[in-house]
């Protein structure tokens, strides 16, 4: 077996690296505050994230994806009981940006939640 220690690695044709054409890392992924001011905590290739109403949030990519295609993974978290039943939905994909729809399970109502976190998987442009 082969050992390969490396503090970076680069896909000499730009982007993500790959392994058999498999990406190795998310292509963009974040956390953030969504009540209130929405505010980005930590993120990779997200610009912003627009408020675009009660539980509704577009996450903006800093590079484009190559297409949308891409695959989305959403969830929420709460620090008061009162958001538990929260969950998360993303569609409306485009190349520079996707749509967080949060809804209250028990009603099925938007509803803001107090941290959104969000991993992307797909080929950047």
């Amino acid at each position: 077996m082969s050992l390969i220690k490396a503090n970076d690695i680069t896909n000499v044709a730009g982007g993500i690296p790959t392994v058999n054409s498999q990406y190795l890392i998310p292509t963009a992924w974040a956390s953030f505050q969504s009540s209130g001011t929405v505010a980005i905590q930590d993120s990779e290739n997200i610009s912003s994230i627009t408020d675009s109403g009660t539980g509704l949030y577009k996450p903006n990519f800093t590079t484009t994806m190559a297409n949308t295609n891409y695959a989305m993974a959403v969830t929420t978290s709460s620090t008061s009981g009162a958001h538990n039943d929260n969950t998360c939905i993303a569609y409306s994909r485009s190349t520079s940006q996707f749509t967080i729809i949060a809804l209250r399970a028990s009603t099925g109502a938007t509803t803001d939640c107090n941290q959104v976190y969000f991993v992307v998987m797909g080929g950047q442009a």
